[in-house]
């Protein structure tokens, strides 16, 4: 009995422990199972692996697992495709294929670089793209392979042209967007292909104004294209083909290809770089330290002799006594700030050994004949305004005075001309006119804070400084003082050195 007790006793451990070794083994296998089914469903897997899979066709095959455990995993496998592709996993579960992150890109080259886009000045953004950018006929809807431009295919815009804070300015230009392509985009056959970058611009905005033609649309486009020596493909949106042919010959100094213009485009034009919009670095100004090869304000007037075919490189050199006499150059107005008595200030300038010649830069004249007349002369003289900035064409060494109107301008006056005259290796006077020498003396109280607190004017913002200073006055110049400066103009030019 004690026997039978002790059997049934030792038969009843035996089977705890065998069913306590079964329950150890169990656990065991699912411990060395469970990471080898999870790795081969799970989305990392197929991305350690770099299999690219297509998003329609799926082609299902084994791969082998351990012989312990004969769990065969589904694993799609890619389909030749000469279209960008999505990565796609089929669950075990559900047949609904998962989107995974893009890995490869067919016809993109190892070397490409991320697009990469410049926020950071006061005025420009500008986006350099390495990789297929397809422009497509006059649609403003531009096509990139570029896989890198993120890690994920994302839509961009731009706007390119150099004012992105000043809303009035970029309502008139052209919004341009750039959209990776796709595995499911159809196929679009290029009718040219560059091997040269493109350079995508707007002659939007203020275009049209002389001073913002150069500070905003010129300049820039110097300091962007320069480095390329003339082997770029300028693509223009916003065009206006009279604003094309008024500077068709710095343009062509520039880039030596004929002029894509968005809006008439008919082809589908293919580059593997593109630069979007300019680099603006100030007013009228080059910075050389941000150039690609230091060049500098100095390289762009250089252009510009070459443009117009400037001959004068450097200003008269005076002597004791005058042997040959200096040019001097009266800017006339056709409207706002005049000189009301111009007449009498060439005629007391001639007095003072100066040879005098009165033009319009807004005459309508040939451009590259106004060019080398404002390049023969020597001083330059004339009231605050877009006309001013002609004196980029004036050889090295020569005199700029500009008159400041009443309005407590000075600023304006410096920031437009005064200081980027010095990096052109110009002089510069300034008249800064009386309370009497304005014509707004005729239309306000002398009391009137037109007159005696201009800043107060200013406070209230751009349109009434405008309004009032710059559309609504005139000068008529007090001849004795202007006498003095165009004595020390004179002076300047017996001076050695630019």
């Amino acid at each position: 009995m004690e026997k039978s007790l002790r059997m049934r006793s030792y038969i009843r451990r035996q089977k705890r422990k065998q069913a306590i070794r079964i329950i150890i083994v169990s656990i065991c296998a699912l411990l060395f199972i469970s990471p080898l089914l999870k790795s081969h469903s799970s989305p990392q897997a197929i991305v350690n692996l770099h299999v690219p899979v297509p998003t329609k066709t799926l082609v299902p095959t084994k791969i082998p697992v351990p012989t312990k455990t004969p769990v065969p995993v589904p694993v799609p496998v890619p389909v030749p495709t000469k279209t960008p592709v999505r990565m796609m996993i089929a669950e075990t579960q559900s047949p609904a294929p998962q989107p995974v992150e893009d890995r490869k890109m067919p016809d993109v080259q190892k070397n490409e670089k991320p697009t990469i886009c410049d926020d950071s000045g006061t005025r420009s953004v500008t986006c350099e793209i390495e990789g297929v950018v397809v422009i497509e006929g006059n649609s403003t809807t531009i096509s990139t392979s570029s896989y890198y431009s993120s890690p994920k295919l994302v839509e961009w815009k731009i706007k390119p042209y150099n004012r992105k804070n000043d809303p009035d300015a970029m309502a008139q230009v052209t919004e341009l967007l750039f959209k990776p392509s796709t595995g499911n985009d159809k196929t679009v056959h290029c009718t040219k292909n560059h091997s040269i970058p493109a350079l995508i611009f707007s002659t939007g905005g203020y275009a049209g104004n002389v001073y913002h033609d150069f500070a905003e649309v010129l300049v820039p486009l110097f300091i962007t294209s320069y480095q390329f020596h003339g082997d770029v493909q300028f693509i223009i949106t916003d065009s206006k083909q009279w604003w094309i042919d008024k500077y068709l010959l710095v343009l062509k100094q520039l880039s030596k290809y004929e002029i894509i213009t968005l809006e008439s485009n008919k082809n589908v034009h293919c580059f593997q770089r593109t630069i979007v919009g300019t680099s603006f670095h100030k007013d009228f100004k080059v910075d050389p330290s941000k150039t690609p090869n230091g060049y500098s304000m100095s390289d762009f007037k250089e252009v510009l002799r070459k443009a117009f075919s400037l001959e004068k490189k450097t200003a008269i050199q005076l002597s004791g006594h005058l042997k040959k006499r200096p040019r001097l150059l009266i800017l006339s107005r056709s409207q706002s700030r005049k000189f009301v008595n111009e007449r009498q200030i060439a005629e007391m300038s001639k007095s003072l050994g100066y040879e005098v010649k009165i033009s319009d830069s807004n005459s309508g004249t040939d451009v590259a004949k106004f060019a080398r007349l404002v390049n023969s002369c020597d001083v330059f003289l004339g009231v605050h305004g877009a006309g001013l900035t002609n004196m980029v064409l004036l050889p090295d060494g020569a005199v700029v005075i500009q008159v400041v109107p009443l309005g407590r301008l000075e600023w304006l006056a410096r920031d437009y001309y005064m200081e980027p005259s010095k990096d052109m290796k110009l002089k510069y006077l300034e008249y800064r006119i009386l309370e009497e020498e304005s014509t707004l003396i005729q239309q306000y109280p002398p009391n009137h804070p037109v007159i005696k607190d201009p800043f107060s004017i200013q406070e209230q913002g751009w349109s009434a400084i405008k309004s009032i200073y710059l559309e609504q006055q005139n000068v008529k110049i007090r001849l004795p003082r202007l006498k003095k400066t165009l004595t020390e103009a004179l002076k300047l030019l017996r001076q050695t050195g630019a």
